[in-house]
Order: C-alpha cells, then structure tokens, then sequence
C-alpha cells in the first residue's frame, strides 16, 4: 500500500466507519488528530495514539483549532443516510456542503491538502454500466445532491485557488464497524440475518446490481490520493465488480453456513437497478488497485460478527 509518513493529518469524522479505519492505518508513521462529534462514531474505534477534537466541522473555531499545522485532510464526516437526507435536507445540506465547503476554505487558508468523501450517490441512475467518471451524474436523494456539489467544489478550489483536492467516489463500501449506512447497510444486515437463522429479506426482485468494496481498499485510495502528483480531479472507488442483491443473500448464506431462506419484499422506491464503478482512471493515476475480494471480506465480516456475539 502506498505510504504517507512524517506528516501531520486531520481526519473528520475519523470516529466513524471509514474515517476510523483510514486514522488506524496513519497512525503508526503520521501526527495524526481527528475531529468529531461521535453523533455517529465512537470513541472507541480511535487509536490510542490520535489526538480527539470533540466538536463539528461547521463551528469554525473548533475547525480552525483542528487544521491549525495539518499536512493533510481527509474528509470523511457526513449525514451518510439517504433517508435522513430526505427526511431533514436542510440540515445535511449544512453538514453534507456547507460543512465540506468550510473543510475546503480552512485548508486554503492552511496550504494542505483534502482527500475528500464523495459517493457514487452523484451518479443517480446511470446510462450504462461500468461507470466512468465523466459519464452523466443525476442525483436521485438531497445526499447525491450534496456529496455532487462538493465533488465540484473541490475541483474548482483546485482550478481556482491551487488547493491540492481529490475527490473519492466511493460506491458499496462495506468492512469491520459499519452498521449500516446508504449503501452498505444491506451486508450487514444479511450477515445479521444469516447468523441469527432467520430469513434473509431481498427488496424487491433482486436483481439490482451493486459494486461492494472493502474498506481496506478504499484507505488505500485514500493514501494514495494523500500522496499522488494527478490532484484537481475526482476517482471512482470500487472494486469495477457488480453482484445482484439476491447473489450477494446466497453468498452470505454460504460463508456463514446459515439454513435461513431468502424471502423477496416489495421494493423500494426509486431503486437503482445498476451500479458498478469504472476504476481504470483511479488504477491508472493513482495506482488504486482493489485487493479484497468480495468473498474474502465477508468471511472475515462474518468472523468479526461472531466474535461480537
């Protein structure tokens, strides 16, 4: 995996799924200081050696307290729900784009770089399948809407200001403390069902396709968006591999041994019937390369479930 060493990094929402996971992986060569509110994360994901601003990325004074000497930024906190973004868009949009674009503007003012959460969420219902980076976005939710709007002020700080940006667009992400989420919710929730023996529930007719990636690989796109020369543009992550909800329910049932039947309810509206990420410009610019297969990462998910148990 690519390395950033002897810097000094800020991870938002470095308390959650994906932000703690990239913090683990600083930690052991970097300063590394992460700014939270644990509205969603916990403190019990951090490492012992990081350093934990208790506060929100839209008051500017903790923000400017948590920037303050930092290398680089990697941006991951969020109203990560497509339903809460429904439900409340006003109060993701805060979060979600204003907050972010407060990110951007402290790291101006700072001279580091931002390695930035955005979501395949931008895409809406895509024309066709792998998607690329420049195919057509169309956000169906407030949350596409809001991850889009910071995709593109990212690049536009970089074009503008010469803030060194990189986008991540980051599809299924799925690994160790997710507990649900837009996307990735539905392994952890098979897994769930599976262990416990009772029927697995598939929205729909199941053959809605997703591109599931393991955390792993997304903090590997992520030092390698830290440390890369190719900034000032936005990277698909994924693994470039798609599976049906009901191939996936099967899969589950069989790394977890479980005798649980797999039911159909009605679908949810508005679903997306095709996802799957185009990771050739990532592999060629940043040298990203998906190393976790899907099989390999639920078996361990599934060890992991057990031990919690």
């Amino acid at each position: 995996m690519e390395t950033l060493s002897g810097s000094h990094c800020l991870v938002t929402g470095g308390a959650g799924f994906i932000g703690s996971h990239i913090a683990d992986t600083l930690v052991d060569s970097n300063a590394v200081r992460v700014l939270d509110d644990l509205s969603s994360g916990s403190r019990d994901h951090l490492p012992d050696d990081a350093e934990l601003i208790e506060g929100d990325v839209r008051d500017d004074e903790t923000l400017a307290a948590a920037m303050e000497g930092v290398d680089v930024v990697f941006h991951e906190a969020a109203v990560v729900s497509v339903t809460a973004s429904v439900e409340d868009p006003v109060r993701s949009h805060d979060v979600n784009a204003t907050g972010g674009l407060a990110v951007l503007e402290a790291a101006r003012r700072e001279g580091a770089r931002v390695v930035l959460a955005s979501s395949a969420a931008i895409y809406g219902h895509p024309e066709r399948v792998p998607i690329a980076e420049t195919d057509p976005v169309g956000p169906t939710s407030p949350y596409g809407l809001q991850k889009l709007t910071l995709d593109r002020y990212a690049v536009q700080y970089h074009d503008l200001y010469g803030v060194e940006t990189v986008p991540l667009r980051y599809f299924n992400v799925f690994g160790p403390r997710n507990v649900g989420g837009p996307y990735a919710g539905v392994i952890a929730v098979f897994v769930d069902q599976a262990t416990r023996g009772v029927d697995i529930t598939v929205d729909g007719d199941g053959t809605q396709t997703r591109d599931f990636v393991h955390v792993d690989d997304v903090v590997q796109a992520n030092l390698r968006a830290a440390t890369t020369d190719a900034v000032g543009e936005a990277y698909n992550v994924g693994r470039g591999e798609s599976i049906t909800i009901r191939e996936l329910a099967e899969l589950i049932r069989d790394v977890t041994g479980s005798d649980s039947d797999i039911v159909h309810t009605e679908p949810r509206p508005g679903d997306i019937d095709e996802s799957c990420a185009d990771v050739s410009r990532a592999r060629d610019r940043l040298g990203y390369e998906p190393t976790v297969s899907l099989r390999e990462g639920l078996a361990a998910l599934v060890d992991d479930h057990g031990a919690d148990d």
